[in-house]
């Protein structure tokens, strides 16, 4: 059995922050934990408005709190995101995620992120980022 804290993981290695100042993921769950997803929980901050498009994932989101919006690229929809919001990324769309208030997120990926995954320029996580080690 994995049991797991989010307080004590956003003390250590498995919170991220973006390089850009947008987002931080704390991921409790990672590819070496052999469940052959992640998740995570991710605090979009208030402002952010970032391009994304998972090419080497698929990514559920359910938002827990705050208020924004995701606009599929291909379409221009955008769709309204409030606690309660599921939006699953089933077709690797390119999107992009605004935050009009701080939105907490719990996110699973697959195939599992490592642990030090950031957005590369196409708004992708590389496959082999470095691991996480508690």
């Amino acid at each position: 059995m994995i049991v797991r804290q989010l307080q004590e993981a956003e003390k250590g290695a498995r919170r991220v922050v973006s390089p850009e100042k947008n987002w931080e993921s704390t991921r409790l769950l990672l590819k070496d934990d052999n469940m052959g997803f992640s998740f995570h929980i991710t605090t979009i901050y208030e402002g952010a408005d970032f391009r994304m498009h998972y090419q080497n994932h698929l990514e559920s989101v359910y938002c827990m709190s705050g208020e924004g919006e995701v606009e599929t690229i291909e379409d221009g929809k955008k769709y309204p995101v409030t606690p309660g919001t599921l939006y699953i990324l089933d077709k690797h769309d390119k999107h992009i995620l605004r935050a009009f208030k701080e939105m907490k997120m719990a996110c699973v990926f697959n195939p599992p992120l490592s642990g030090k995954e950031v957005h590369n320029a196409e708004g992708a996580y590389e496959l082999d980022a470095e691991a996480v080690t508690d």
